[in-house]
C-alpha cells in the first residue's frame, strides 16, 4: 500500500500542530499548578508516533506508559474494546494524560478512561491527535485535539489499515 496524494494533513502541518498541543498542555499544567510530573499513557499502536513527538515538544517532565486496546476489524469498529496490555506504573495520585491517535466512536477512550479513573489519578485528561465527532457513540470529549476531521478512514503518522501505512509521515484518506 502506498500513500495517496494529496494528504489530508502534511507532515509539516502535523509537526506544527503537535508542537502547539505540547505548549498548550504545558501552559494548562502550569496554570493549574500541576507542572512538575506528568504520566503520558499512549494507546498502542496508533499513538506511538504522536506521543513521541508530543513529549519531545513538552517542557513538563514526563514519564510514559502504554496501554493496548483493540476495537477495529479492517475499517470498521468491532463494537467491543479489548484491553490487552496495561500500564505497569500506578496512576494513583498522579497527573495523567491519555494520548490517543483518533477519537472516533468514543468506546475505546471511554473504557480506558473508566479504568484509569478507578485507580484514582490526581488529574486525568485526554489528548487526541484526530477527533471524528460525527462517529461518536459514547459521550467522550478530548481535552486537547490536534485536528477535527469528517468521517474518513485515515492512514499514516501511526494510523494504519491492516497494519499498513503507520510509517507514512503525513495523514491520508483511505479511498473507499
Amino acid at each position: 500500500m502506498r500513500p495517496l496524494d494529496p494528504p489530508l494533513f502534511s507532515a509539516d502541518q502535523i509537526a506544527r500542530r503537535v508542537v502547539e498541543l505540547a505548549h498548550e498542555i504545558d501552559a494548562d499544567l502550569e496554570a493549574k499548578g500541576r507542572s512538575g510530573d506528568l504520566l503520558l499513557i499512549a494507546v498502542l499502536k496508533g499513538s506511538v508516533v504522536f506521543v513521541a513527538d508530543l513529549m519531545r515538544g513538552m517542557a513538563t517532565p514526563v514519564s510514559i506508559e502504554f496501554i493496548r486496546a483493540r476495537g477495529y476489524e479492517g475499517t470498521e469498529s468491532s463494537g467491543n474494546v479489548e484491553l490487552t496490555y496495561l500500564p505497569e506504573q500506578s496512576v494513583a495520585g498522579r497527573n495523567v494524560l491519555l494520548v490517543e491517535d483518533i477519537l472516533d466512536t468514543g468506546r475505546t477512550a471511554d473504557v480506558i478512561l473508566q479504568r484509569l479513573r478507578a485507580e484514582g489519578p490526581a488529574h486525568l485528561a485526554l489528548c487526541a491527535l484526530l477527533d471524528k465527532p460525527s462517529r461518536r457513540e459514547v459521550e467522550v470529549e478530548a481535552d486537547y485535539v490536534g485536528f477535527t476531521i469528517d468521517d474518513f478512514f485515515v492512514v499514516g503518522y501511526g494510523l494504519d489499515y491492516n497494519q499498513q501505512g503507520r510509517d507514512w509521515p503525513a495523514i491520508h484518506v483511505l479511498p473507499e
